[in-house]
C-alpha cells in the first residue's frame, strides 16, 4: 500500500510517494497530467526513506549532491522503464534531446515515444527528466511547468563544462 508525504523546496511542494522501502513518486504541486497520477495513499511523518530522499533533494538543490541513491521502484511498462533507466544516466548538468535518447535504445524513429515516456516518469527531479529538451535546444514540456525545468537546469549549468550540450 502507498503512503506518502510532502517535501519543501525551492521549487515548491514535492509529494514523495513510496511502497515498501522504494520511492515510487516524486510529484509537482500542482502537477501536470494530474488526471493519470496515482492513489497516494495516506499521508504520513516521514520515516527513514522520506528522510532520506528530503536530505538528498535538499543537498542537490544547494549544489551539493549530483546523484540519488535512495531505492527506487517506478512503475510503467517495459519500454517507459527503458526509458526511465537512460535518463538516470544522463550526467548532471547535461542534456539529451528525445532523439539523442530513442538512438540509444537503438529505436532512431520512436522519439515521440521516448517524449511520451519521458512526460509520465512518476519520480521527478530524482529521475531526472528535465535534462531532456528539444533537438533545437529548446525547452519542451515538463510536468512541474517550464519555469520549474529551467529552474533545474540552470541549477545544474555552473557545475558543467561547456561540452557542445544543446542547452
Amino acid at each position: 500500500m502507498p503512503v506518502h508525504t510532502v517535501i519543501d523546496s525551492p521549487i515548491g511542494p514535492l509529494t514523495a510517494v513510496a511502497e515498501g522501502e522504494a520511492l515510487t513518486g516524486l510529484y509537482f504541486a500542482p502537477h501536470r497530467r494530474r488526471d493519470r497520477l496515482p492513489d497516494f495513499g495516506p499521508l504520513v511523518e516521514p520515516g527513514e526513506l522520506f528522510r532520506a530522499v528530503e536530505s538528498q533533494l535538499r543537498d542537490y538543490f544547494a549544489g551539493r549532491r549530483r546523484e540519488f541513491d535512495v531505492p527506487l521502484a517506478p512503475r510503467g511498462d517495459a519500454f517507459s522503464q527503458s526509458v526511465w533507466a537512460l535518463l538516470r544516466g544522463i550526467p548532471y548538468g547535461e542534456t539529451r534531446s528525445y532523439g539523442q535518447l530513442a538512438q540509444a535504445l537503438g529505436r532512431p524513429g520512436a522519439a515521440q515515444a521516448v517524449g511520451a515516456a519521458n512526460g509520465v516518469n512518476p519520480i521527478s527531479i530524482i529521475v531526472p527528466c528535465h535534462r531532456v529538451i528539444g533537438a533545437d535546444g529548446s525547452l519542451t514540456g515538463y510536468a512541474g511547468g517550464l519555469d520549474r525545468k529551467r529552474f533545474l537546469l540552470e541549477l545544474e549549468r555552473p557545475e558543467a563544462e561547456d561540452d557542445g550540450r544543446l542547452f
